[in-house]
């Protein structure tokens, strides 16, 4: 690359600016109540794992053959090399090993965890989908009630109508387990394999190792076979369907609306009995999911630990973001104090150290007029306008403006925060 030509950002990666930041975080935070709602408790889980956390558990999955990005770890002083690292893209394992690695698995069970962050894969970038996205996600371990389903998949809901998001819906299926999917398995490779040569090449290479996605293959040729293909839950064990039941009798109780599918299934190995998925009618196409999940009671056995049961849920944060309404809120900082002449600096300062014990507050020390300060206040989004002139200076006042109906009066340094306070509240 020649010296002269500015470098971008790689792709499939952007940047998050400050007007867009302020509403993701509005979403973690919403994500952040309503986990805490439920009794759900924050965990952090490192965004580098040993590659083979992810490997074990991918199986032939696109995640596993196409889209981690692995990292060769280094030596150390002693000439121990680290094994092949990745960087994560999802947070379940992560959690689950933390799980056991963090001896929570000792306590009183089930464990309610959450998390929010970055994940990585390698994927072909397009609207809502980067190669760093960013997920909320939740996780129940060490129960099998499928009570606990129904949790996860409230305390999801409540998430995404927290925020004021219209046109999401709730896809449902159950999987089956161990018991009854490997019969219903063979039945689908049965159905399917007279139809490999019209298949997708994907789809013809997982038609022996991983027949279930194609349940899931979005390409438009694979489209006709999928209607007349053996369902799932026509095959449930008794056990499987009677959790399936109760899911839904939970979901119905709670007055949750979901639409079933028996298409609907996972993309990574470890799911078993109840998937689901919320998706929203407005992000249109194939990727209208804003996140999805369900249990996957075969996931710490396959990490080598103890068969534990547990249940989750990924929303993605990017996609969230794209579908939500335009917002008529405050800016960041809901006043602006505007000096109208140079040498007001330190009288500018002090007013703004007043009100910031109260409410943020933005002191534009810049040399622009005052008419050119007033649109940048309204650019950003800010209720009120603090004018700040010599004369008034020296009476310790200003002139606040309610940006909103134009109203102007004369308020003393010491009672702007008073003033704006009673604002909000009447």
């Amino acid at each position: 690359m020649s010296r002269s030509q500015p470098i971008r950002a790689a792709r499939g990666m952007r940047d998050i600016l400050p007007e867009q930041r302020a509403l993701w975080r509005r979403v973690e935070m919403a994500g952040e109540a309503a986990a805490s709602s439920y009794g759900y408790e924050e965990i952090e889980v490192p965004i580098i794992e040993p590659a083979a956390l992810i490997e074990r558990v991918g199986g032939d999955t696109d995640v596993v053959r196409k889209e981690i990005y692995r990292l060769q770890g280094h030596g150390d002083a002693s000439g121990e090399r680290e094994g092949l690292l990745a960087l994560r893209p999802e947070a379940t394992a992560g959690v689950v090993r933390a799980y056991f690695q963090g001896g929570l698995n000792q306590l009183s069970q089930p464990v309610r965890l959450t998390t929010t962050g970055p994940m990585f894969r390698h994927d072909r970038p397009q609207a809502g989908r980067y190669r760093q996205f960013y997920q909320f996600d939740l996780e129940v371990i060490g129960d099998p009630s499928p009570a606990y389903d129904a949790e996860v998949i409230e305390v999801s809901r409540q998430w995404l109508s927290s925020l004021g998001l219209s046109g999401v819906s709730l896809v449902l299926n159950s999987i089956g387990d161990g018991r009854c999917r490997p019969a219903y398995l063979q039945k689908l490779r049965e159905y399917y394999r007279p139809l490999k040569r019209r298949l997708h090449h994907d789809c013809q290479r997982r038609l022996e190792a991983n027949p279930l996605r194609l349940l899931d293959c979005k390409e438009e040729q694979c489209q006709p076979f999928k209607a007349a293909a053996p369902r799932i839950t026509d095959h449930l064990c008794q056990p499987c369907a009677e959790a399936f039941a109760e899911v839904r009798s939970l979901l119905d109780l709670a007055a949750i609306e979901y639409r079933l599918d028996a298409h609907l299934v996972r993309g990574l190995d470890y799911y078993t009995r109840t998937v689901f998925e919320f998706e929203h009618a407005a992000l249109g196409g194939a990727q209208n999911a804003l996140g999805g999940g369900g249990r996957y009671d075969g996931l710490a056995a396959a990490l080598g630990y103890p068969d534990t049961p547990a249940v989750g849920f990924a929303g993605g944060i990017d996609r969230v973001v794209l579908g939500l309404p335009e917002s008529n809120g405050d800016g960041p900082a809901q006043l602006w104090v505007l000096p109208v002449e140079r040498g007001l600096e330190a009288e500018a300062a002090r007013v703004g150290r007043l009100c910031r014990a109260e409410l943020p507050a933005v002191v534009d020390f810049s040399r622009r007029s005052l008419s050119a300060k007033m649109r940048a206040a309204g650019r950003a989004g800010s209720r009120w306008v603090a004018i700040m002139a010599a004369d008034e200076a020296q009476r310790q006042a200003v002139q606040l403006r309610d940006m909103r109906s134009g109203d102007q009066r004369e308020v003393p340094w010491d009672q702007l925060a008073v003033v704006i306070a009673g604002s909000l509240s009447s």
